[in-house]
């Protein structure tokens, strides 16, 4: 039997918050303060790295990768650290661009 855990960003957790009703995201949060799921840490310094993400993956003018964008693409970086690339997300046609440094895709769930 395979067994899951969660792993994110503190950043994922902001955008879920923000898209959840107030119910949910009181919730939501409440859970993840229970260890629901793994929140790693983020160096700022990784914003060089999310500066040239925005610059690689925008096409303008119908595709642009903003900052909110490339915060979520911090996963990167997580699945890089952890192995995992297996990611759960409703953005399927932006992280179907995205690629991880040894140029593989997310597997979308």
């Amino acid at each position: 039997m395979e067994r899951w855990t969660l792993a994110t960003r503190w950043f994922c957790i902001g955008e879920a918050s923000h898209l959840l009703g107030v119910s949910q995201r009181y919730a939501c949060l409440r859970w993840v303060a229970a260890g629901g799921a793994t929140v790693y840490p983020f160096d700022q310094e990784a914003l060089k790295t999310m500066v040239e993400w925005m610059r690689r993956y925008t096409q303008m003018p119908r595709r642009q990768m903003d900052l909110v964008d490339a915060s979520l693409v911090s996963l990167v970086w997580l699945a890089h650290d952890t192995g995992v690339v297996r990611i759960m997300t409703t953005d399927i046609h932006d992280f179907s661009r995205y690629r991880l440094p040894n140029g593989r895709a997310f597997e979308t769930l």
